[in-house]
């Protein structure tokens, strides 16, 4: 290229440049004297908000679960859905999970070898929002006596046991039991992209694939009413038929709050490092604040630290490991022994769940009356009987 054509493609590209600069001006120009659309005051919480929730509408629906004080709007929401029933994984490598502080009720309870597995119920603290639950592992048998109590539909990757599988126990065979209990089965091995999948970049290390898998609570509940599973199932019975709620009250005043500040346990003997489980009462919000193995246990999808409202220790019969791939079993039907956490107060307790399906309940042991629970979240710890709480 010589000067002359250099000096013509400067010029060229400046002319260029200044009619692109004029058209844009103009274009915005224009745009701004066009009147915004209209906003209003709305909230919305969660991974992926789909209702927008006006804040100044009362909260006035208590939730059937726990007892949470709702807006009409959500009420609306969940009343046309069944409970969803998630197996969360509590694995080092698994931490943080996702979706821990959308559930109603969580329970607790070692899986194999000292490593404990969450089940999150997911009903009206889902209903203006779709969340992410992860990383889902795969079913137990002593899980199913609670999935039953609610009817709900049940979210995990596989489990412990086919019908014809001799490698297993058949007390642990949980697969095998989800067909006999005609458990509303929703296993991931029958369930595809985008409802649930593989997220290798969930968290900011690699893990192993077993880490990985994300089940989504919209489209899950979706899915499961494309199977005829709503409020109502095929046969048009509700999931709430044979369904009692937990007796629920609001905070107590703080004057009234105990000075019970801690609670801590561990499943097994040895695995406090990975796996101890710490309580801390905020006496100011009423909560107790969870810590894992040490550390602030966090959900990854708020970034906020998990709290519960109360927290329930339950003593059951641990026996196994029953076969070679370490199943337990655990005695979670009939009576035993409990601990309530509850306003900085801790009641002995008596737990009574008369069968499979029937909901388990708790009583205050020194007057045998249905302990009544603060609203909000609610976390229940199945620990081995004899195992030592500290508070």
């Amino acid at each position: 290229m010589n000067k002359q054509q250099f000096i013509t493609t400067i010029v060229i590209g400046l002319a260029l440049y200044l009619i692109a600069t004029g058209l844009s001006f103009a274009g915005f120009s224009y745009l701004g004297k066009i009147a915004p659309p209209k906003t209003t005051t709305t909230s919305t919480t969660g991974t992926q908000g789909h209702l927008t929730i006006d804040p100044s509408i009362p909260r006035t629906e208590p939730c059937p679960i726990n007892g949470k004080l709702y807006t009409a709007q959500e009420k609306g929401i969940w009343e046309k859905r069944r409970p969803l029933a998630v197996m969360i994984e509590n694995h080092q490598e698994a931490r943080p999970q996702s979706g821990l502080s959308y559930a109603d009720v969580v329970y607790e309870s070692v899986a194999e070898g000292g490593i404990t597995r969450f089940m999150g119920i997911f009903y009206c603290g889902v209903a203006a929002q779709s969340v992410n639950v992860a990383p889902v592992r795969s079913a137990r048998t002593y899980f199913l006596p609670w999935v039953l109590e609610y009817d709900a539909l049940y979210n995990h990757v596989g489990g412990a046991g086919n019908c014809d599988d001799d490698t297993v126990d058949e007390r642990a065979k949980a697969l095998c039991q989800i067909d006999q209990y005609k458990v509303k089965n929703m296993d991931q091995f029958g369930i595809s992209f985008p409802t649930c999948y593989r997220n290798y970049d969930r968290l900011d290390h690699p893990v192993a694939t077993e880490h990985t898998m994300v089940c989504v609570t919209d489209k899950l509940i979706q899915l499961a009413a494309s199977r005829g599973w709503t409020n109502v199932d095929s046969a048009g019975v509700s999931w709430d038929k044979n369904f009692t709620p937990w007796k629920f009250k609001d905070d107590a005043k703080e004057s009234d709050r105990g000075t019970a500040t801690s609670i801590s346990f561990v499943a097994w003997k040895g695995y406090e490092a990975e796996y101890g489980v710490r309580w801390d009462y905020d006496k100011i919000a009423n909560v107790y604040k969870r810590f894992n193995a040490g550390v602030a246990h966090t959900d990854l999808e708020t970034k906020q630290q998990l709290a519960a409202k109360a927290v329930v220790v339950l003593f059951a019969k641990e026996t196994g490991p029953v076969d070679g791939h370490g199943h337990l079993l655990y005695g979670n039907i009939g009576t035993g022994d409990a601990i309530a956490f509850e306003d900085g107060k801790a009641t002995k307790a008596i737990w009574r769940k008369a069968t499979k399906n029937a909901r388990t309940v708790f009583y205050d042991a020194a007057t045998n009356k249905e302990i009544t629970f603060t609203r909000g979240q609610l976390w229940i710890e199945m620990l081995p009987t004899g195992t030592p709480v500290t508070y």
